[in-house]
């Protein structure tokens, strides 16, 4: 009886670890310039699944969220949720800025501008 029980906690315990192994995706996320002062960033996972609704921003040097004009004039900070289809599109800030796809604790990407490429 006690190598039975024995042999069923191990395999509860492999169980349980290769299903937390499986759980795991890595975030994913890529930007590029639309060449008319618009960048777009599409992001995702490791796994497939969709980044809809995750939160992204654009920050400057100080990671303070970046506020740019649209064409009427309005004031817009560059911050929201990633779109149904994983993208998120923003006005190309006239200073050094970085992307941040924020998926959570321990699931963030940070892209500098600089490399942010047509």
């Amino acid at each position: 009886m006690r190598k039975i029980l024995s042999v069923l906690v191990i395999c509860m315990g492999l169980g349980f670890f290769l299903t937390s192994q499986a759980l795991c995706h890595t975030p994913l996320c890529s930007c590029y310039d639309n060449g008319d002062e618009t960048i777009t960033c599409e992001g995702g996972f490791s796994d497939g699944s969709s980044a809809a609704g995750v939160d992204i921003k654009v920050v400057d040097k100080n990671s303070k969220v970046i506020s740019v004009k649209d064409k009427d004039g309005t004031t817009i900070p560059l911050k929201g949720k990633m779109d149904e289809d994983s993208e998120f599109t923003f006005i190309k800030p006239q200073k050094p800025y970085k992307v941040i796809f924020d998926a959570g604790p321990g699931h963030a990407v940070e892209i500098d501008g600089d490399e942010i490429t047509e």
